[in-house]
C-alpha cells in the first residue's frame, strides 16, 4: 500500500515537472509571430523547452525563443515589438516570473 502511494506521488510529481507553462496574453494591435498575423485581442501562450506556442482561436503559431532569466520577478506581462511597421514580436516578459522570452 505504501509503495503504491509513493509510486503515485512520484508519477504525479514527474507529470507536473514536465508540464508546459501556460500564460494569457493580450495583444492591443495585430501582431506577427513567425510570419503569421494574429488579431488584436486575447491569446494563450504555452512554453515548451525553447518553443513558444501562441494560440488564438483556431490559429496556433510556434516560434523558437531564447529563454532568459532575470534576477527579480517581472510585475507585468509585456510584449516588445521589433522596430518597423511589421508589428513583429521581439520579446515577452511574464508577470510574476523571472522569465523573458526573446523571439528569434
Amino acid at each position: 500500500m505504501i509503495k503504491r502511494i509513493l509510486l503515485l506521488v512520484s508519477v504525479v510529481s514527474l507529470a507536473v515537472a514536465s508540464a508546459a507553462s501556460n500564460f494569457n496574453l493580450n495583444f492591443y494591435q495585430p501582431t506577427v509571430v513567425s510570419g503569421t498575423t494574429l488579431k488584436a485581442g486575447e491569446a494563450k501562450l504555452e512554453i515548451r523547452d525553447n518553443k513558444a506556442i501562441v494560440k488564438q482561436g483556431k490559429t496556433s503559431v510556434e516560434a523558437t525563443v531564447k529563454v532568459e532569466t532575470s534576477t527579480s520577478k517581472y510585475l507585468y506581462t509585456t510584449v516588445g515589438y521589433k522596430e518597423g511597421d511589421g508589428h513583429q514580436i521581439k520579446d515577452i516578459t511574464l508577470a510574476g516570473t523571472t522569465t523573458k522570452l526573446v523571439f528569434e
